[in-house]
């Protein structure tokens, strides 16, 4: 039997679901059960009727899903898969903040640790932190981690005081600006499709940012028929599938993300037959944490 095959018996024996990230490798994305962005998958997670989740991505991901579906067994294909941005706050900073503004809403990119959501308001993902920012009534916005997608907010919400966390996206961050000027000049058509973890520089030349999904769905939409795409090159498997006619075009600097591709089906067959990488979160870290993707939920539906 084949490793996909023995996937699929598998998952049935141990009622299974496999969920995938766009940026996990496509073997991946082509068996998993659901593909997508953080904020989708999250949302399939917690409504799975299934006892078992294979949650193919980064573990601030596995830990949200184990949080939102504290009777569930979450498997994480490499438990070593990070996130470094998810790291990149402290509950002391937060604290202080919090000391120093009155009317404060701590708004937690889903890109986080359980325990910085712990001492957040509201999680909010790439897709859907402009609607939740704007529906808070709080004047204060300290966005945590990210300062990339918490400027490019601000910019669309000038009626809120933002306090930036100095957060990034490593992938993001190392693409350069000349690297995708000199790809506009050899494609002028193409319009630029961008990640708002991107730096400002970059987001100053896109045509669109958005989401991974989001940018899926625009280059779906529109009849252009070649695009330049500034995030994580996993995107390229579904933007190909859904647009075969369609060229796609990236950095030279080909940006990856290490963490996602330690993902593979030999590590998800593993992960099946003998339950290992199970999530754990504490007890008390998860009642702390599950009021802001709760909210996150609330506000965006």
């Amino acid at each position: 039997m084949d490793i996909i095959n023995e996937i699929k018996e598998l998952k049935k024996e141990k009622d299974a679901i496999i969920l995938a990230h766009y940026y996990v490798m496509p073997e991946i994305q082509e068996i998993a059960d659901f593909v997508g962005d953080s904020f989708y998958l999250s949302k399939v997670a917690a409504k799975a009727p299934e006892k078992t989740i294979v949650f193919c991505g980064v573990s601030f991901m596995g830990e949200s899903a184990k949080i939102l579906s504290p009777e569930k067994i979450v498997l994480m294909p490499d438990i070593s898969a990070d996130c470094p941005m998810a790291h990149m706050c402290d509950a002391d900073t937060i604290e202080q903040v919090k000391k120093e503004y009155d009317d404060l809403a701590v708004v937690c990119y889903i890109n986080s640790t359980a325990e910085l959501k712990m001492h957040s308001d509201v999680c909010v993902t790439s897709s859907n932190a402009l609607q939740i920012v704007k529906a808070l009534p709080q004047k204060n916005i300290f966005f945590i981690p990210d300062k990339n997608l918490a400027h490019f907010i601000a910019e669309k919400v000038p009626e809120k005081h933002f306090i930036f966390n100095e957060g990034f996206c490593p992938t993001h961050e190392k693409m350069r600006y000349e690297e995708i000027l000199e790809l506009k000049e050899q494609h002028p058509d193409a319009p630029v499709l961008s990640h708002p973890e991107c730096a400002e520089s970059i987001r100053n030349i896109s045509d669109f940012l958005g989401s991974t999904s989001q940018i899926i769905d625009y280059a779906t939409e529109h009849s252009n028929k070649e695009f330049i795409i500034c995030t994580e090159i996993g995107v390229n498997y579904e933007l190909e599938t859904k647009n075969p006619d369609t060229k796609f075009y990236y950095a030279k600097s080909v940006p990856v993300c290490p963490n996602m591709k330690k993902n593979s089906l030999e590590k998800i067959l593993h992960v099946l037959k003998t339950g290992e990488n199970e999530v754990v979160v504490d007890e008390a870290v998860s009642k702390g944490s599950i009021s802001a993707l709760e909210m996150m939920h609330k506000l965006a539906n």
